[in-house]
């Protein structure tokens, strides 16, 4: 959580470059404006989905081409926030489309088993190192309920270690402790990166610890990495207390061919999925270790019953087979996840050369902006970051046709260039120099 700072000239030249940028926004963007108006009179504050909103109002959003978006009052820009990972594929691309439409063919709802479930689940186990068996959901949210609840049921224990800052779907939220509705487990809060500390707390309740739930990189609380060390100890001490090892990599499974699993060559026992591999479509997963997924076998006496309408909706199922069979292959995996690396590069290059607080963190094509020069391992690491830094150049950036999160939260896609990046470096330096007066103080 970042502290309250105090008022200062400096801070007050900073609030002032902020509701400059605001007031600019506000100008250009009448019908965003008029649609979030409009939007409020049925939503609590013209919104349900928390994570796109931002003041003074969101963007609205009309369009998706290739790469680019248009809003409602007719904007362009270059979408590099990427629908926080789960736009891989950018807004149309052929073979998505195509698997989509053969499904609409086929029928959206099919009442029944279908062919593309076998074929998405075989893909999925091939490429994800720890997943022998597989089952579907609707969202990453769903998939780690169901993943928790398993670990608990199969472990005979109740407690659940998570980590401070960590995000594991909108009932499973533990920035600042955690939120009021979080899913009623009993949580152990560790911290990100702090072996010693993790290490002392899963043996102080290795009786009662059913398992650990942890993102190899946390994405929500700021694309922090975890340390290779930090995640063998903890398959280490899962291993040496019987406790299932849970993997969240709805986000980062999109790190290399198998994953970040595959990259560190950290195998958990159970790992959840969703975002991108739906390709674009709502999906979730959660698979892991044979004798952990053989309970929801409805041929087994006796098991555990795992319902959901949409587990295997045809569309999904299908884009999916296109997604991860002919689009997104181990070898174009390990290339973006290059990309990214080079990206994050040069936007920490162009900070540092021009002595601004500001850097981006993370792994392959995911990566965050701070406002902060401060070493970073964890997210009590980021309270020296000024919050006001990434929404000052969340606006300009925008307003110079680049669209990344408010948060600064950056996500690759395929359909991105690398002229598309070339323009966003540049981009990003003329907006860093034109305010670094300003970011300075």
């Amino acid at each position: 959580m970042n502290k309250p700072l105090e008022t200062t000239p400096a801070t007050d030249a900073l609030d002032h470059a902020l509701s400059a940028a605001r007031e600019k926004f506000i100008e250009s963007h009448p019908a965003s404006r008029a649609a979030h108006n409009a939007a409020k009179k049925v939503m609590p504050g013209g919104n349900t989905r928390t994570v796109l909103y931002h003041d003074p109002f969101p963007l609205r959003v009309v369009k998706g081409n290739n790469s680019t978006l248009t809003d409602a009052d007719g904007h362009e820009c270059l979408n590099l926030l990427g629908e926080y990972t789960a736009g891989l594929f950018g807004h149309n691309h052929p073979e998505i489309r195509k698997a989509i439409d053969h499904a609409l063919d086929q029928g959206i709802n099919l009442s029944a088993h279908n062919l593309h479930e076998i074929r998405l689940a075989d893909l999925v186990c091939q490429r994800f190192p720890s997943i022998e068996r597989v089952r579907f959901t609707n969202s990453g949210t769903e998939a780690n309920l169901m993943a928790i609840s398993t670990a608990r049921y199969v472990s005979g224990r109740s407690k659940v270690m998570v980590f401070s800052g960590g995000y594991h779907g909108g009932l499973l939220y533990f920035g600042n402790g955690g939120i009021p509705i979080n899913a009623p487990f009993d949580y152990l809060l560790g911290s990100y990166n702090d072996i010693e500390t993790t290490r002392a707390l899963i043996r102080d309740n290795q009786d009662d610890l059913a398992c650990i739930l942890v993102e190899p990189m946390m994405g929500s609380a700021g694309c922090i990495p975890g340390k290779i060390e930090f995640l063998e100890m903890l398959r280490s001490e899962a291993d040496r207390y019987d406790t299932i090892l849970i993997f969240d990599e709805v986000m980062t499974s999109r790190l290399s061919g198998g994953g970040a699993q595959q990259l560190f060559d950290v195998i958990p026992d159970l790992t959840t999925l969703g975002k991108y591999i739906g390709g674009g479509m709502s999906f979730g997963a959660f698979g892991g270790r044979s004798e952990i997924m053989e309970i929801f076998n409805p041929e087994a006496k006796p098991a555990i019953p795992h319902a959901g309408t949409f587990n295997n909706n045809n569309l999904s199922m299908a884009a999916g087979c296109a997604a991860l069979g002919q689009v997104f292959t181990p070898e174009r995996a390990d290339a973006l996840h290059r990309r990214g690396e080079e990206l994050r590069t040069q936007l920490n290059h162009i900070a540092k050369k021009l002595q601004v607080p500001v850097q981006f963190t993370g792994i392959g094509s995911l990566m965050n902006m701070h406002g902060t020069a401060e070493s970073i391992n964890c997210p009590a690491d980021l309270e020296s970051s000024d919050p006001r830094i990434k929404q000052l150049v969340f606006f300009d950036l925008l307003e110079s046709g680049y669209y990344i999160a408010p948060r600064g939260f950056i996500a690759l896609m395929l359909s991105i260039t690398d002229q598309d990046l070339k323009g966003f470096c540049q981009a990003f330096e003329q907006v860093i120099r034109i305010r670094k007066a300003v970011l300075e103080t």
